[in-house]
């Protein structure tokens, strides 16, 4: 296979979830614990970008692949999952958060598998309140991680809170959406 920057990309976030965990265990005397925040949500935010930008360049490009398409939401979930992991033992996001985000995934991922050996893929496509809900993730992770006051004024802790509640809430939104759409086929192929 030639090389593909898009798919490049998506490989780059992927090897970004050690970094983001590894930052947090580094000696204390090589940065501080405000240091390790930021470097962490920079890490996160970089990671973040490259989920627009793969998807962009694979359009513009036309390099757009099916491992790609394939590849590209695991890459999302899997740092997700990595961050909402680090974010639970800093006892910065709440346990039920925590599972309902990364058990939406697990669920919807399946579903969209069950849905495709049934030839009904396209019935659970991504639709709009599910990049909301990715939007919502990606936006309140970083503000979580940082889990400091900025610039004398921002707290990123409470914002990161509320957002990671609202992102949750369309968490819970998408699924609900995802298993409507599919439950026609699922009825009629239960068996």
């Amino acid at each position: 296979m030639p090389f593909n920057l898009p798919i490049a990309l998506t490989w780059l976030r992927v090897a970004a979830i050690p970094l983001l965990v590894v930052v947090f265990y580094l000696p204390a005397a090589w940065f501080s614990p405000f240091e390790k925040n930021v470097i962490a949500a920079i890490i996160f935010v970089s990671a973040a970008i490259t989920d627009w930008l793969d998807g962009f360049l694979a359009r513009r490009l036309k390099q757009e692949s099916a491992f790609g398409q394939f590849l590209d939401p695991v890459a999302d979930k899997l740092i997700v999952a990595a961050a909402l992991l680090v974010l639970l033992n800093m006892d910065r996001v709440q346990v039920w958060v925590a599972l309902v985000i990364i058990g939406r995934e697990i669920t919807i991922s399946a579903l969209r598998e069950w849905m495709a050996l049934l030839g009904a893929g396209k019935s659970v496509a991504v639709h709009m309140v599910g990049k909301l809900k990715t939007t919502a993730q990606l936006v309140a992770i970083p503000f979580l991680l940082i889990h400091d006051t900025l610039f004398g004024r921002l707290d990123c802790s409470r914002v990161g809170t509320w957002l990671i509640w609202v992102a949750a809430f369309l968490t819970l939104w998408s699924m609900f959406y995802y298993l409507k759409k599919a439950l026609p086929q699922l009825v009629g192929k239960i068996d």
